[in-house]
């Protein structure tokens, strides 16, 4: 019999303000341990939380980015827990009246195995704000253990997901999304490795259509590569636990990426167990419409409506807008260079032109995202950088792309100029100058070659003309290299078959 799987995400999102979430205190990654921890931090008597507009207005941006509902009235909460690195007893949080609640994320499913990709909405719950705990350091204090506050009262933004995924590679694409989506609109950096976007996942399996199973929490995954891993072996785990006729118990677990396997931390809390009351300190958060407005319009595009636009106007495949779009830099490197290559629609009479002009602008989207999406992103991973450390500009990607589109160089030339400008920077017509790349397209001076290649190779002519098709590729060759790479191959090819037809 076969198991279903049921995963749902819980993903904190560190938000961007340059201070904490109730005090002016610091948020900037790597400073000496307990530097930034205030008296309000750490609750020291008689100090009071003030909280930051700026986390407020990052999370109602996200609400309105997800189609969510924005709360015109909120409340902070006190969760209660003990823990070493919570120095106040307490965490300030949000329970019954969160900020956003019931929105939607569209994920994208890759291909795998045999499974075609496809699309697929997951239903928000919510997503509040609450501050961050310290952190227990386990490592050089000789079988103990240091801790640092300097994470204590970071802004961040719980998003709950309902448990509406059936596999790791949804999960997975659900958590991609949100850390592309926090990105775009600018309310976290997403830096997995410095704890700014971390997720627990929730998963538990049963038999198709019997209840909701037992659910296992694994805490804290800082990678997709980890959690694809940890999901897949805490579902295997799960089934071999039940078909041996044991149990599963709720339970917090974390994933080891050194042997691939979850363990059990600790029994896992529910609601009750934390005796969450309102802050006493805090008044109730109130969002007029007005508010939610003005945030609205300093949205840009979204990862979806530029996906759809790109296909729809410019006629990419989805798979190619969905790369484009991995990020707000990407596109907006792709918008510029496409800019650079495409004629101005003024350029052309406007009668008769308009499916031309569509045709063109779906070439040159091709011509463009085929750039990006290969020899510069080839490039990047080669050299360690993502889009933001590109030493070539979309500017002079574009004008190495019109000179393709115009036929001064080939493609192969191209490659050569696109390498010179990496490592020396400078402009795709000074490059193609100085090392002598400019096509030949005369149409005169290409007969030429041909007519002497012809006469040159009357016996290869003849057994050509005998039905010998396969030697075309011979007389290109030889063209090519008599031409010293420097033909039009579109020209050549024509000019070819056309003097030996005969």
């Amino acid at each position: 019999m076969t198991w279903e799987i049921v995963i749902g995400l819980e993903v904190h999102a560190q938000l961007s303000t340059s201070s904490k979430i109730f005090c002016g205190a610091s948020t900037a990654f790597g400073a000496e341990p307990n530097t930034q921890a205030d008296a309000v931090s750490i609750a020291l008597p008689g100090v009071l939380p003030v909280l930051n507009k700026g986390a407020v207005e990052r999370a109602i941006r996200f609400g309105l980015a997800v189609g969510a509902h924005i709360a015109p009235r909120s409340v902070f909460a006190r969760k209660n827990y003990f823990y070493p690195d919570l120095p106040k007893g307490y965490q300030i949080s949000q329970f019954d009246l969160p900020v956003v609640g019931n929105g939607q994320v569209v994920i994208h499913v890759p291909a795998s195995g045999k499974a075609e990709a496809y699309e697929k909405v997951v239903r928000l719950t919510r997503a509040h704000l609450e501050e961050d705990a310290g952190k227990s350091l386990h490592e050089d204090f000789h079988g103990m253990t240091g801790i640092d506050l300097n994470r204590a009262g970071t802004p961040l933004l719980e998003i709950v997901s309902e448990p509406d995924m059936r596999s790791a590679d949804e999960a997975v694409a659900y958590a991609k999304a949100l850390h592309t989506l926090v990105q775009w609109i600018g309310i976290c950096d997403g830096n997995m490795q410095e704890g700014s976007f971390r997720c627990d996942v929730n998963v538990s399996v049963r038999r198709p259509g019997a209840p909701l199973g037992t659910r296992r929490e694994i805490k804290n995954l800082n990678s997709f590569k980890f959690m694809q891993q940890a999901i897949d072996y805490e579902v295997q785990w799960q089934v071999d636990t039940l078909v041996n006729g044991g149990a599963i118990h709720q339970a917090t677990v974390l994933f080891n990426p050194d042997t691939g396997e979850t363990r059990s931390m600790r029994s896992k809390e529910e609601a009750h167990d934390y005796r969450y009351f309102p802050d006493p300190d805090l008044l109730p958060l109130d969002i007029s419409e007005e508010w939610k407005e003005q945030i609205r319009a300093t949205l840009p595009e979204l990862p979806q409506a530029k996906q759809a636009r790109y296909v729809n106007e410019l006629g990419l495949s989805a798979y190619d807008a969905s790369i484009l779009t991995a990020s707000r830099e990407m596109a907006g490197f792709f918008e510029t260079a496409l800019h650079i290559l495409l004629p101005s629609p003024q350029s052309s009479p406007a009668s008769g032109r308009g499916s031309e002009r569509e045709n063109q602008s779906s070439i040159s989207a091709k011509l463009c995202a085929n750039w990006i999406m290969g020899e510069v992103n080839a490039q990047l991973n080669r050299d360690g950088l993502d889009m933001t450390q590109c030493p070539i500009s979309a500017q002079q990607l574009g004008g190495i792309l019109q000179r393709i589109a115009d036929n001064t160089i080939s493609n192969s030339g191209a490659k050569e100029v696109f390498r010179a400008m990496w490592v020396e920077g400078g402009e795709a017509d000074a490059i193609i100058e100085a090392k002598g790349l400019k096509q030949v397209s005369d149409s005169g001076a290409i007969e030429a070659l041909v007519d002497e290649i012809i006469a040159a190779n009357a016996d290869k002519v003849t057994e050509y003309r005998s039905g010998k098709d396969k030697l075309f590729g011979f007389f290109v060759g030889i063209a090519m290299k008599a031409s010293k790479g420097k033909a039009n191959p579109a020209q050549l090819n024509e000019v070819l078959k056309r003097k030996l037809a005969g």
